[in-house]
């Protein structure tokens, strides 16, 4: 693995963020933002392009947990902290508390990060040509519009700031709608970018971009997210334009794709969403009926399911806590080195069939079977018409992408977001579609 991430103690000194504003620091011996606003050398923009992708995963684990959470995918049931059985289960969330800020801090310091790249590449003196110019402005543009889309994933309705730029003058909060559409807008702008950038960047990216690591085959990946974007928007026949021109590849590697990857040595971090088995404390436990639910033989409840079984001998034992129970750990990732899926040719390849629903049942149903051919549950044999179809996909969606992030705004978009979908296992909880503005955005 290409580990380029011995830098990134470095870069974090210059990325304290609250919020979407940059705070001063007071640490003498390292670099001020400031410093690379004129006059930035090659060595100080590679850093920082290192930088943006090192910084997305951190606190990557409170996005994941909170958006499962709500979702009803898993519950943590360690007891650490009850606000995650509590506060994320019934609400209300609280606008100041971390469940609710954290995860939007993290997001916005990729886009800081994103912002200050891009000032430095414009004001530098290195001498770059406008093909490495380009080559970091689509890099940076890319990363940048995919964290507003995980921001507003979280927010929703009550909107983000697309304009963050000027720290001392923000932009407007904009609604969901316009989000998506500025992030598109952001996402094109990348795609123009990189398709000026030459045969190659100007900077080594992590083996987590393997395959990806040029500027024609990371306009693959700008495509994709610009087709998740699509999706969102409902605009089915351009999710079908943005597929062909991404990595999509209806028989391909379903883990094809762009991946945070980790490490446990320097100053590099370890998956703090993987859990060890059958370990106290670890008890982030799959929702009973996630397990109950699925279709015999499906290869995906044994690889992401981990019957709970603490002791040796080992002894399977059912977890409660707070008024909640569950049989199975989470077990998606098998190590605190796995990869964490930015974007994955399976993710693709599910969203490809529902945007040949109402354009070609044949082609809808070749990239459903094959996404049930992989988990070993063979053909479908349900009913073809739109709502069946759409119930099957997102029903494929539930066990390929498990704690991917996606659940809840799949019900959401679909109109499911109702106890049908999302079981209430106590009473006084609620569903909750989406988190407040942190307290000091509002101001």
């Amino acid at each position: 693995m290409k580990n380029i991430y011995v830098k990134i103690f470095f870069f974090a000194l210059i990325m304290v963020v609250g919020g979407c504003e940059l705070e001063e620091i007071e640490n003498p011996n390292a670099p001020a933002v400031e410093s690379f606003d004129e006059g930035a050398s090659q060595a100080d923009i590679q850093l920082l392009a290192a930088g943006v992708e090192a910084v997305m995963r951190n606190d990557l684990e409170f996005h994941y947990d909170t958006m499962s959470i709500i979702a009803r995918e898993y519950y943590d049931l360690s007891g650490v902290d009850p606000r995650f059985t509590g506060e994320l289960l019934k609400g209300p969330l609280d606008n100041n508390g971390f469940l609710t800020t954290r995860a939007f801090a993290a997001w916005y310091k990729v886009v800081k990060g994103a912002n200050v790249l891009l000032n430095a590449v414009e004001n530098s003196q290195a001498g770059f040509s406008d093909a490495d110019k380009n080559g970091y402005y689509g890099y940076a543009n890319t990363l940048k519009a995919y964290a507003l889309l995980m921001v507003l994933n979280r927010q929703y309705e009550n909107g983000i700031r697309l304009d963050v730029a000027d720290p001392d003058n923000l932009g407007p909060i904009v609604g969901y709608d316009e989000a998506l559409n500025g992030i598109r807008a952001l996402l094109d702008e990348g795609f123009a970018n990189l398709a000026n950038a030459g045969g190659s960047f100007d900077y080594d990216l992590s083996s987590g971009f393997d395959g990806f690591d040029t500027p024609s085959a990371f306009a693959q990946f700008n495509r994709a997210v610009a087709a998740r974007v699509a999706l969102y928007q409902g605009n089915m026949g351009e999710v079908r334009t943005l597929l062909n021109a991404s990595f999509f590849d209806i028989n391909g590697d379903l883990n094809t794709g762009v991946a945070h990857v980790f490490g446990l040595t320097g100053n590099d971090i370890s998956n703090a969403q993987f859990h060890v088995p059958n370990q106290s404390g670890q008890e982030f436990m799959i929702h009973d009926s996630w397990v109950a639910d699925a279709e015999a033989g499906d290869s995906r409840v044994a690889e992401k399911a981990n019957l709970y079984s603490p002791g040796d001998p080992p002894v399977p034992t059912t977890v409660s806590f707070d008024g909640l129970s569950a049989d199975y750990q989470i077990a998606v990732y098998d190590s605190n080195v796995d990869p964490v899926y930015l974007i994955r040719n399976e993710e693709l390849i599910l969203m490809y069939a529902e945007a040949q629903v109402n354009n070609s049942t044949s082609e809808a149903l070749a990239a459903i079977n094959r996404v049930r051919n992989a988990a070993g549950i063979g053909d479908y044999t349900g009913p073809t018409d739109e709502m069946a179809l759409i119930e099957e996909i997102l029903f494929q969606r539930r066990y390929s992408l498990l704690a991917e992030g996606h659940r809840l705004v799949d019900l959401r978009r679909l109109g499911r977001l109702n106890e049908n979908y999302i079981p209430l296992d106590r009473a006084g909880d609620n569903i909750i579609d989406s988190f407040p503005t942190p307290f000091n955005e509002g101001l």
